[in-house]
């Protein structure tokens, strides 16, 4: 079963271009070593957008999602972050687009969709009984032998 989707952005300047998204952009992530730093995204999807000219086929594109669009482009502002658009409307969210060092343009957006809807719905955990406390008799080395024996 696939759990996710893992994205690369390649840029001229990879050190730059990974303390932007962390220090000022604010993802979560690790050092994995070596200078490679992986963010860890809580959840992700997927598009697939028909192209005009064949020749765009194979590209892709890296968007961000928020809750509260006006709120994420003031703090983020607030860290350095430079937007190269105003925020649209585009029918399927509120848009915008931010560059990140290295010559990367993100789009940032507010769905108008509703987040995990294909998913299905979490089956209800039955409630964790009380631990009982195991009998002396159930516990002793000799029924341990016992039950060793016995395979």
């Amino acid at each position: 079963m696939i759990r996710g989707i893992h994205g690369l952005l390649y840029s001229s300047d990879p050190n730059a271009t990974r303390a932007f998204f962390r220090d000022q952009v604010k993802l979560p992530g690790c050092d994995i070593g070596r200078g490679w730093w992986i963010f860890d995204l809580p959840e992700g999807d997927l598009g697939v957008h028909p192209v005009e000219d064949p020749d765009d086929a194979g590209t892709h594109d890296v968007s961000f999602y928020c809750d509260d669009i006006q709120g994420m482009v003031r703090d983020m502002q607030k860290r350095g972050v430079v937007f190269t658009a105003a925020i649209a409307d585009h029918g399927y969210g509120l848009v915008t687009h931010f560059e990140a060092p290295g010559g990367i343009k993100v789009q940032l957006y507010e769905p108008r969709y509703v987040k995990g809807a294909a998913r299905p719905a979490a089956a209800a955990k039955p409630a964790k009984k009380p631990a009982s406390k195991v009998s002396a008799k159930k516990s002793s080395p000799a029924r341990k032998k016992s039950a060793r024996s016995k395979r």
